[in-house]
């Protein structure tokens, strides 16, 4: 048994390392921390861009670039050390099943752990909805799964097409041209007519580009849809700030806030030192607040150390649950 076990997990890794985008699998912290994975680094060839690089290590479009300021997206350059952003807070809720998060721009799936298999979660960059068709919050679950969809464009995505000089037909049938790729996970949300897909524009992946159904790149989504059973539940949530504590150390992860329609916006700070203070619930926080401030705005996505633990009764003044750090 241990050795049918060994050759799968060998298998397995053959598998992640054959394919571009592979996702990012993490075994959950067993003390219950939200934290996982690290940052790294690349350095780059001249034939590199940004997009190249986010695919073949698993990023969205726009987390490299804000990761990465000040370096051009399509000639980056030979030889620039390129961070890769893989240190993630978790997000907040039951961890099973399907979360997208959607000002994250990214999808955690945690599938059920197989006998004495430690529980992990493997995360992926998605793009999600934009303009007037809105990806839905809330819970929802997967009711089908379909290899090769044909794309039935809602008359509103015709119309807009035409208007465009692109019209697009009732009906477009499975291969390069489809939209949705090779695979597609139907949500019982909006009568059934959001899904989870693959793309034929896997450069797009990380926007906010989709008539509202959530888009992976095709390795990812044949990952997906090769392990996730019907019934499976989603959930879909607009979290663009996320805290986590690690050894009594306070960490904030800042994204760019996204609409009701999916688009992103600047971040507002007042909006987001809200969340952040929502989000420390009755946790007593000696924050570096100049350091928060620009984390909140920079919105880059990664985790940033930016407090300690603090005692209630070392300073009486902290109502709002934080004190200054100079």
């Amino acid at each position: 048994m241990k050795q049918d076990a060994l050759a799968a997990a060998i298998l397995f890794a053959a598998m992640l390392i054959g394919t571009q985008a592979r996702g990012s699998v993490f075994p959950l912290p067993t003390d219950g921390s939200a934290v996982v994975g690290a940052d790294s680094s690349v350095r780059t060839v001249y034939e590199d861009t940004l997009p190249d690089l986010a695919h073949r290590y698993s990023l969205g479009y726009y987390e490299i670039i804000r990761a990465n300021p000040g370096v051009d997206v399509w000639i980056p350059g030979a030889d620039k050390d390129i961070v890769l952003p893989g240190k993630r807070i978790l997000p907040p809720g039951p961890r099973e099943g399907i979360v997208v998060n959607l000002p994250e721009h990214r999808l955690y799936y945690y599938p059920k752990p197989n006998g004495r298999d430690k529980p992990v979660v493997i995360t992926y960059p998605v793009s999600i909805g934009k303009m007037d068709w809105r990806t839905p919050l809330g819970e929802t679950r997967v009711i089908a799964k379909i290899k090769h969809p044909p794309w039935y464009p809602p008359e509103s995505v015709r119309k807009e097409h035409e208007e465009n000089g692109d019209p697009l037909p009732r009906v477009v049938p499975p291969g390069p041209d489809n939209p949705l790729g090779d695979y597609a996970m139907r949500l019982a949300a909006g009568n059934g007519t959001y899904l989870i897909h693959g793309t034929n524009n896997p450069t797009a992946v990380g926007m906010a580009v989709t008539h509202g159904c959530i888009r992976m790149y095709p390795e990812d989504v044949a990952a997906v849809f090769a392990t996730v059973p019907v019934g499976t539940t989603v959930r879909l949530i607009n979290e663009p700030v996320k805290v986590a504590w690690v050894d009594g150390q306070l960490y904030i992860e800042a994204h760019p806030p996204v609409d009701e329609e999916g688009q992103t916006e600047e971040p507002d700070l007042k909006l987001l030192s809200k969340m952040l203070n929502h989000a420390l619930g009755n946790s007593h926080a000696a924050i570096n607040w100049d350091l928060a401030r620009a984390t909140l705005v920079a919105a880059k996505g990664m985790p940033t150390l930016v407090g300690v633990a603090a005692q209630m009764q070392a300073n009486p003044a902290a109502a709002n649950n934080t004190t200054l750090l100079q």
